[in-house]
């Protein structure tokens, strides 16, 4: 026999809540039970999964190659102002990633460059400009002034940095003395001007350089309109006059060299090829039957050395600037030399005029002419050098230190060479040195009819010598 119990309503739902809630929590024992026995294997377990991180191998490159044979460093002549490069070509790649690439690094000898030089009191800065070529066409005679090998000459030649030292002094003087028009001094300024371009010129300083360029380039135009004004004749004195000829030849000298070195350097100034031109076909006119030049060009059988010397060498220096054919020289070189012959005399001696005996002091300005016009090794050359060797002092306080003559003696000397100018440098050049004024002029009493100024620039073409020309002893 069965007993059955019927469960009210109220009651069956009750027990319906409590299964659902034993239910729910059985499920959340059963969760953290799981979670906890994760955690306690986690804790044991752990240490054995992690492992040690990957070696990154880094494979070397393959054997290097055998080196080949340095090649020759040929050394090059660099910008003392280099222009800055475009930005385009400043860019840097930089990588922060090492590479497995191998870059072979040869070794290369480089040399220290010299310190002695590029401080402007060595040479000219019109040399550095550019690419450095600009002087390759200008006529070997001139070029070597601006060459970087110059101070290595003028020691050569028997000169020192003290002679530099003076040389960059009145030069500096000369700057600072130049008229508002271009000029110098008051009184024959074409010639003064002259004197003063061939001292810069003769430093290779030309309109290009930097502390000079700008004074060198207004006394070139200077003469350049004394010149146009005057139909070629380049003379601030009277026509009608006896020494504006001097002026000429000393201002046609100077204006040939400027054409020279401006117009290879693409520094052109407007006219100064045509009053060139003007001023060396007026030179070459006025020479006169006898082969000399005398005041005014006048056509006479007599001659004035003193003023034909500033012809020849105006000539030669025409005869550099191309603007006129080679064989527009040879026959009035040849007049003038046979001039010089005739006048000679038996001592070696060359005069004023056709009297040796006269001012013979000028012995210096003949045997310097036969040597430009390359007859360096001739006779007249030979007995002029020894009547110089023979007969020149140089004491400043007296007259054997006249400037005007041994501005002559020191290029004719230099040129010869050998003993005769290793005495004659002995003689002048501590002299002359050591009575150069604070300022960088030279004050001599001894120099007839000469100022501070033409004093000063003799002076410095006597310092200069040592590289201003190359040797015209006639040796190929």
């Amino acid at each position: 026999m069965s007993l059955h119990a019927d469960l009210t309503d109220d009651a069956r739902t009750r027990l319906h809540a409590q299964r659902r809630n034993s239910t729910i929590s059985s499920l959340v024992i059963a969760c953290l039970v799981v979670t906890l026995l994760a955690l306690v294997l986690g804790v044991f377990l752990l240490p054995n999964l992690v492992k040690d991180p990957s070696v990154v191998i880094v494979y070397p490159p393959g054997p290097e190659p055998e080196p080949e044979p340095p090649k020759p460093v040929v050394p090059t002549r660099f910008d003392r102002n280099p222009s800055r490069p475009p930005r385009a070509m400043c860019k840097v790649l930089v990588s922060n990633i090492p590479s497995p690439t191998a870059v072979r690094v040869t070794d290369v000898e480089v040399t220290t460059p010299s310190m002695d030089f590029g401080l402007n009191d060595d040479f000219g800065d019109g040399w550095t400009k550019g690419n450095g070529r600009e002087f390759d066409h200008i006529p070997p005679i001139l070029r070597k002034r601006c060459s970087t090998d110059r101070m290595a000459r003028l020691k050569e030649s028997g000169g020192n940095t003290e002679c530099e030292d003076a040389v960059m002094k009145s030069l500096r003087w000369l700057k600072e003395t130049q008229n508002e028009d271009g000029s110098w001094t008051e009184k024959n300024q074409a010639a003064m001007t002259g004197f003063a371009v061939l001292a810069f010129l003769g430093h290779c300083e030309t309109p290009k350089s930097p502390e000079f360029g700008d004074t060198v380039s207004r006394a070139i135009t200077y003469l350049v309109d004394v010149g146009l004004k005057n139909d070629g004749r380049i003379t601030s004195s009277p026509l009608n006059s006896n020494h504006w000829v001097y002026e000429h030849g000393i201002a046609t000298y100077a204006l040939a060299e400027s054409y020279t070195f401006c117009n290879q350097l693409g520094s052109p100034i407007p006219m100064l090829d045509t009053v060139t031109k003007q001023a060396g076909d007026i030179i070459i006119d006025g020479q006169g039957k006898s082969g000399g030049w005398v005041y005014r060009f006048a056509p006479t059988n007599a001659g004035d050395n003193s003023v034909g010397f500033w012809q020849i060498q105006a000539l030669k220096a025409c005869k550099h600037t191309g603007l006129w054919s080679d064989s527009k020289f040879k026959n009035v070189s040849r007049k003038a030399l046979e001039y010089l012959d005739r006048v000679q005399g038996d001592n070696g001696a060359i005069g004023y005029g056709s009297n040796p005996a006269r001012s013979p002091g000028l012995t210096g300005g003949g045997v310097l002419a036969f040597q430009m016009w390359h007859k360096g090794r001739s006779k007249n050359v030979k007995s002029g050098i020894k009547y110089i060797s023979a007969n020149t002092k140089f004491n400043w306080d007296d007259g054997s230190s006249d400037l005007y003559y041994h501005y002559y003696n020191a290029q004719a000397m230099i040129n010869h060479g050998g003993s005769a100018w290793k005495k004659y440098n002995r003689l002048f050049r501590d002299e002359l040195l050591k009575n150069q004024n604070q300022d960088g002029t030279w004050t001599s009493n001894a120099t007839k009819h000469g100022s501070l100024h033409m004093n000063t620039c003799l002076a410095t073409f006597m310092l200069e010598v040592y590289y201003r020309f190359l040797p015209g002893t006639g040796a190929k």
